[in-house]
């Protein structure tokens, strides 16, 4: 039997993680030529702009993809 908490706890860490490194990555500025990379492989260019990075934005995005993680993952631990 799955305990929904840490199954809630383990999928919010791993989307607020990933949507961290995400953050960093613009903040350094690697995420163009990644997500040029990335379109590049799939025979496709990149329609997407980058916008410059913003800490609020940042901090917002992590906190709202943990958040949605951890009812996600809870709702599967169900």
């Amino acid at each position: 039997m799955l305990d929904k908490h840490k199954v809630g706890l383990a999928l919010g860490s791993l989307t607020g993680t990933l949507h961290a490194v995400w953050s960093l990555l613009v903040a350094v500025g690697w995420a163009k030529p990644l997500m040029d990379f990335v379109y590049g492989l799939h025979f496709m260019n990149n329609p997407m702009t980058i916008q410059d990075f913003n800490l609020g934005n940042a901090l917002l995005l992590v906190i709202v993809t943990s958040l949605v993680g951890y009812g996600v993952g809870r709702l599967f631990g169900y």
